[in-house]
């Protein structure tokens, strides 16, 4: 008797300290992701390349991420998940750190791609690793918690990255987020539980799953709003330079932290209850903030304000998809999130292309009608999308 309490208790109990220490590794993922978008004049003028260029090291860094990701999650479905998120941990470690010391454009480009292979795999499986941990009920709460890292490295870890890279060079910046992961690392080995893979059916493949038309929805949505929202963000600084931000970018990166904090916290508390709703409103508030700054970003305070909203849209976003299709399936959540991770990395890099050719041909605010012209279709999905999402508005 005693001991079944206890395991009860123990599984209703939510496990605050792993899922922090699961979201410091996402908070280091996306900043080895997204580390060239704020140190772009430094790395186009010490590396002498275009600002083109520079925008594919995080282009090819996603495509890495979209093209390996589903094959090596079903390779690597049946590995231990503590021994492979190290394995992958030490991939990002030698990826930033290698390429902090090189100065030859293609190796660093090598190099990027390791990262993204890692990435690939990170995603999908953490969310799965993490749901595995804690009860049915507070599976939305555990991908919140976890996916919270991405949101805080882009609010919080970017505008510090960028500040290093900045005041003391791009390359201090990635070799100090190499450091950082092996400590990560490190506390990992002896504060995470080790959990066996799980076997790869017929009826779990990634091919069966895109038979599932609410998988097909959620996948829609996240090619919609991954372009929309990084169609932008990539080439943020181009945008603060047009619109001539009172503050430069650290202000912009500030504001927009600020309001992605304010909906992660959100999200941790209602995407369980309220999936269809954040995700409605995500798309919303995109819509508005991108008005915004096309009709009075250059007023005193409209920009600001702006990109403050931008950051509430933009907080939930990787939460809410990964939590909307891993909904859809009972087992092997892993190939489900690899799927819906595979179309999102596969999204940033269209975003990265698609944007840098508007950016060569046009201003920086073409940028804004390309968000707002993804953004409707995903507002007017999302509202239809009872099966995928939830019947709760």
């Amino acid at each position: 008797m005693n001991t079944q309490n206890l395991t009860d208790k123990t599984n209703n109990t939510f496990p605050w300290m792993m899922m922090i220490l699961m979201s410091s590794v996402t908070f280091v993922g996306i900043l080895s992701e997204l580390m060239p978008s704020g140190v772009l004049p430094q790395m186009m003028g010490d590396l002498e390349i275009t600002e083109g260029q520079t925008g594919n090291l995080v282009g090819y860094y996603a495509i890495a991420s979209a093209i390996f990701a589903i094959p090596l999650i079903s390779i690597t479905m049946q590995y231990n998940r503590k021994i492979l998120l190290l394995i992958l941990l030490a991939g990002f470690a030698s990826s930033n750190i290698i390429s902090g010391l090189l100065h030859d454009y293609t190796l660093i480009i090598i190099f990027r791609v390791l990262g993204g292979i890692c990435a690939g795999v990170m995603w999908p499986m953490i969310a799965a690793y993490g749901m595995r941990l804690v009860d049915d009920k507070h599976h939305g709460k555990a991908i919140a918690v976890i996916m919270a890292g991405n949101t805080l490295g882009i609010s919080i870890g970017m505008p510090i990255m960028t500040s290093i890279g900045t005041n003391f060079g791009w390359r201090t910046e990635f070799i100090g987020l190499g450091a950082v992961i092996i400590v990560i690392a490190i506390i990992s080995w002896f504060a995470l539980p080790s959990k066996p893979g799980e076997k790869l059916t017929k009826g779990s493949s990634p091919f069966a799953l895109l038979k599932i038309p609410a998988v097909l929805v959620v996948l829609l949505l996240t090619l919609l709003g991954v372009v929309a929202h990084y169609g932008v963000y990539v080439y943020i600084t181009s945008l603060v330079d047009r619109i001539d931000l009172a503050g430069g970018i650290e202000s912009a990166l500030l504001l927009f932290g600020i309001g992605s904090m304010i909906s992660v916290l959100l999200a941790i508390k209602y995407t369980d209850g309220h999936l269809r709703l954040l995700t409605t409103l995500m798309f919303a508030l995109l819509i508005i903030s991108m008005a915004i700054f096309l009709f009075f970003g250059e007023i005193i305070g409209m920009g600001h304000f702006a990109f403050f909203l931008w950051g509430l849209s933009f907080g939930p976003l990787v939460t809410l998809l990964q939590a909307a299709v891993s909904r859809q399936v009972e087992t092997a959540k892993d190939v489900a999130t690899s799927v819906q991770s595979s179309v999102f990395n596969l999204s940033i890099m269209i975003a990265t292309s698609l944007a840098g050719i508007l950016l060569g041909m046009y201003s920086p605010l073409s940028l804004l009608y390309l968000a707002i012209g993804l953004a409707i279709p995903g507002l007017v999905i999302s509202l239809m999308s009872k099966k995928a999402l939830g019947d709760a508005l």
